[in-house]
């Protein structure tokens, strides 16, 4: 029953592979659930990189990429992702913040183009595909996992997802800015009652209050969403590029402290949501 959920890129902005960062680790957001025979990723940072390479090796076919959205931090492990090369590999990429713009295959085309980078995407050789999914929308992959879907407010737009299988849930909920006292109706809707909420965490209270408008939330607010969302257990995600091991060791002690069911997510770890 229920799934696993293995972090291989926990960091927003932009990579930080320093040895005061080692302990929570240095990729940008990419997470990889297990759900029967389903790969599911959310996001491409460049803990994509490893992932590929792990699937590879465990003779995995295919997989389904969920973005939340298409800023640098969240895409730029995609042209290092190994199965992409692979014939025979089916990978699947949904995305569902680019309505009335370029579609998401244009996008991360795009990334992949000269001067920016010197392998276009044609060459990828497995069997990829691109599905635009209005956010707000639900669907059905395979192997009876459903995913539900929420507009979350950052800028350029994002996504955030909530998957379930077999009686168990989760919620992936990152780049996105509260407002101070307003709930968002459609986070509440999207996560009440998971078993499992990664969240972003990205600022404490003081830093968000001099990066308003970027499209961050702080622990406290990931804190309240959670007791309000009726979450059996939290996951602070996308740390600061700024947060070294041990700054991010006060912040996991301090959300602890109001919200004991809670974790900050370290690069390499495996939860199972049971």
């Amino acid at each position: 029953m229920g799934f696993t959920v293995t972090f291989w890129g926990v960091r927003g902005t932009i990579p930080c592979p320093t040895a005061s960062h080692l302990g929570f680790g240095g990729n940008t957001a990419c997470v990889e659930l297990r759900a029967g025979a389903q790969r599911i990723i959310l996001d491409a940072g460049t803990g994509l990189r490893p992932l590929g390479r792990r699937l590879l090796a465990d003779g995995v076919g295919a997989a389904t990429l969920l973005l939340s959205h298409t800023h640098l931090d969240h895409i730029s492990g995609f042209p290092f992702f190994a199965p992409a090369y692979t014939k025979g590999f089916g990978l699947r990429v949904v995305a569902g913040h680019t309505a009335g713009r370029p579609g998401i295959e244009a996008v991360m085309a795009r990334q992949m183009e000269r001067p920016l980078f010197p392998v276009p995407m044609r060459t990828m050789g497995c069997d990829l595909s691109f599905i635009e999914v209005p956010a707000g929308h639900s669907f059905k992959l395979e192997g009876g996992v459903r995913v539900h879907t929420a507009a979350l407010n950052h800028p350029d737009g994002a996504t955030g997802y909530r998957i379930e299988h077999q009686g168990r849930s989760m919620a992936y909920v990152t780049d996105t800015e509260h407002v101070p006292d307003q709930p968002d109706r459609n986070i509440l809707n999207l996560v009440d009652g998971v078993d499992l909420l990664i969240y972003d965490a990205t600022y404490t209270d003081e830093e968000w209050s001099q990066r308003i408008g970027w499209g961050h939330s702080t622990w406290t607010e990931a804190v309240r969403i959670a007791r309000a969302g009726h979450v059996k257990r939290l996951c602070l995600f996308h740390h600061d590029p700024d947060h070294d091991d041990r700054m991010m060791e006060a912040i996991e002690a301090a959300a602890q402290a109001e919200l004991p069911n809670c974790f900050a997510a370290r690069e390499g770890t495996t939860v199972t949501v049971a």
